[in-house]
């Protein structure tokens, strides 16, 4: 049995048999989070892999579902971080699944350089905006804005954590693709896969899924689309199947 506070649920994740611990005034995960945990490479039996600003943990728990190798999650905000430990508690999976309360640049150092074969990360979508049109809430406002970390932190710290050939895998916004690619170019990670998401059919993408090895060859792959909702705006069977399983 888990211990929740007064503004927290515990969500069941259908297609893992899993629940996690939610709160709508501090963090919930989005579609994004499952995503990423679909599109990142993962080793299967063995290695090292770090998720960075985890949040609730969502990413770490998908990701085991996948692979056998150590994962640890990385979170600044202390409410999230214990978010996150008892989500693991719950499912069992302390064994496999470690959890670090402190800032993401501080990792090199206290994770060691190179040793990690998969870094992901749902980072802070946009850049920090005057104080008044920030989220007056403040859990929502750091994990939105670029306010503890920037997506240059990300993706140096990133390029330190992994070894030769390890893969960076970021869920992000289309309008800073061309920045993302900059940067891992920047910090020897040279981008390889990239999917857009899109609404619906006809819509703009709104979403985007870039990995990156460092140390990599030039030669980038773009995906085939995905589409969230069809004409009726119900799931597409793609995303019933990531989010539901078979169920």
């Amino acid at each position: 049995m888990v211990s929740l506070r007064d503004d927290e649920r515990l969500d069941y994740l259908l297609a893992e048999d899993m629940k996690i611990v939610q709160s709508p005034t501090v963090f919930a995960f989005s579609l994004d989070a499952v995503l990423l945990s679909k599109f990142a490479y993962v080793p299967i039996q063995k290695g090292n892999i770090v998720d960075l600003c985890t949040g609730n943990g969502i990413v770490p728990l998908l990701l085991s579902t996948r692979s056998k190798a150590d994962i640890t999650g990385v979170e600044i905000q202390e409410r999230l971080y214990d978010m996150a430990l008892r989500s693991v508690e719950y499912n069992g999976l302390g064994g496999q699944i470690s959890l670090i309360h402190d800032d993401l640049k501080n990792m090199p150092e206290r994770l060691g350089h190179n040793k990690y074969d998969v870094v992901t990360c749902n980072p802070p979508y946009f850049k920090t905006p005057k104080e008044a049109e920030q989220n007056l809430n403040e859990h929502l406002r750091i994990a939105r804005h670029e306010i503890l970390c920037t997506l240059e932190d990300v993706i140096s710290v990133s390029s330190k954590l992994l070894k030769q050939g390890g893969k960076a895998a970021l869920v992000h916004r289309p309008g800073r693709l061309l920045e993302i690619f900059e940067l891992m170019k920047a910090y020897r990670i040279e981008p390889k896969r990239v999917q857009f998401i899109y609404p619906k059919q006809g819509k703009e993408a709104n979403i985007i899924l870039v990995e990156g090895i460092k140390g990599g060859r030039p030669d980038l792959k773009i995906l085939p689309p995905l589409f969230v909702y069809n004409e009726q705006n119900e799931y597409t069977k793609e995303i019933r199947t990531i989010l539901y399983g078979d169920k």
